[in-house]
């Protein structure tokens, strides 16, 4: 057939299995009831009512805005003003001296997608964790990149030697370096780095920008949710310490700090020593903006300055619940799996807890669990449990349940 998109493009399906097992999910509540299932899929921050989580002062916030405001554009595309300043000021937290400049974009989603896409040429290569967001691989494909994956962890820590080869080779192979960490709060394994971890990261960092100039893109989506809340935040004043020859862009999500999923607004947050990197960073960024989306949602860049400006205090005390009842299921399923013997990656925290495991037993592991009723995503060697989503009730017993049924997949 005649080809009537670009002949570089990948045109294989897009099989989004996330979605795909949340239906399977809900068919099963449907056959079996709510109470026979349990459903481990969804990656949105629920109540222990099992409902969506979705803070009163920020959508207080929204529905007492004025329907013109609502309605209009934002400012510019590069986001609002107010908004940008206030983007620096929340999730820096004065903890950064570097030049910085702030976009907005349709969520986090698109402050990762403009790096990746604006900071390479087709062809050239981009380092990603090895277990990680799907989407990340998603997109180097739609922009016809390679993928080089560094190993997440050495034992329970941060795999500074897998990162530092697989780097190393990109470095050599291109003459630049885009690479991805997602923290704190990875997606899927709930790990966060230490400031020891970040300091080996920029210091190995900066000896590859004598070489070659490098990006460093910091997924921060899950940051609000961080156990330590401002402390998760002093990890900034380590990028103080990037050489001349490189940049950070911080990937910023609303969605996830905010609860408000739909809204679709986040920030690439553009930082460097040297001005004129931010610039160059800067005026590319916009360009891209103002071609792909033109405006990023005004409402919800509205709503997140009231919400700092007159709601902090209600906004803290709301979130720091959820923080709380985080906290208490990822202790149940840890406790209850350590208990049981059954295998995690590090977590310290966040949404999600992952099993380890390799691929083979991952599949048949997947199919066992939903054959007993019990709904979880696979990610690449591991299992993920979206502790995010279920009640306290649901996350007791759980562990113990997954591993008798490990067991017997693995004496089939």
């Amino acid at each position: 057939m005649t080809n009537f998109v670009k002949d570089s493009v990948s045109q294989t399906p897009i099989v989004d299995t996330v979605f795909a097992i949340v239906n399977k999910a809900k068919e099963a509540k449907k056959t079996y009831g709510e109470d026979a299932v349990t459903d481990a899929t969804i990656g949105s921050l629920y109540t222990e009512a099992g409902e969506l989580a979705a803070l009163d002062c920020v959508f207080d916030s929204l529905k007492n805005l004025d329907n013109k405001v609502l309605a209009s554009y934002a400012a510019g595309f590069t986001g609002n003003p107010d908004f940008r300043q206030k983007v620096i000021d929340w999730v820096l937290d004065g903890n950064s001296r570097l030049y910085k400049e702030v976009i907005a974009t349709p969520g986090g989603t698109g402050a990762v997608a403009m790096t990746i896409q604006e900071c390479l040429d087709p062809g050239q290569t981009v380092v990603l964790p090895e277990i990680a967001w799907g989407s990340y691989n998603l997109m180097a494909q739609m922009n016809n990149l390679e993928v080089a994956k560094y190993s997440l962890f050495d034992g329970d820590r941060f795999n500074m030697d897998s990162f530092r080869e697989v780097c190393t080779k990109t470095m050599e192979k291109q003459g630049k370096l885009v690479v991805v960490i997602n923290d704190p709060c990875h997606n899927p394994t709930g790990y966060s780095m230490t400031r020891e971890e970040w300091e080996e990261v920029i210091a190995f960092l900066n000896g590859c920008s004598k070489k070659c100039p490098v990006v460093l893109l910091n997924d921060i989506a899950y940051i609000d949710f961080a156990f330590g809340q401002k402390e998760a935040k002093k990890y900034f004043s380590v990028f103080d310490d990037i050489s001349d020859n490189m940049a950070v862009v911080v990937a910023f999500s609303l969605s996830k700090s905010m609860t408000s999923y739909g809204m679709r607004c986040g920030a690439a947050i553009l930082m460097a020593k040297n001005p004129e990197i931010v610039n160059q960073l800067k005026t590319v960024f916009e360009k891209d903006a103002r071609a792909t989306w033109s405006n990023v949602n005004n409402g919800a860049m509205a709503m997140f300055v009231d919400v700092l400006d007159n709601r902090l205090e209600d906004y803290d005390a709301e979130r720091q619940k959820y923080v709380a009842l985080l906290k208490e299921r990822s202790e149940i399923f840890r406790n209850e799996a350590d208990a049981a013997g059954l295998a995690y990656y590090p977590y310290r925290e966040g949404f999600f807890v992952t099993l380890s495991m390799d691929n083979d037993l991952r599949d048949r592991y997947h199919e066992a669990l939903m054959e007993n009723n019990i709904f979880t995503v696979k990610v690449n060697k591991g299992i993920r449990v979206a502790i995010c989503s279920m009640p306290v009730a649901k996350v007791k017993g759980l562990a113990g349940h997954m591993k008798k049924i490990l067991d017997e997949v693995q004496a089939a």
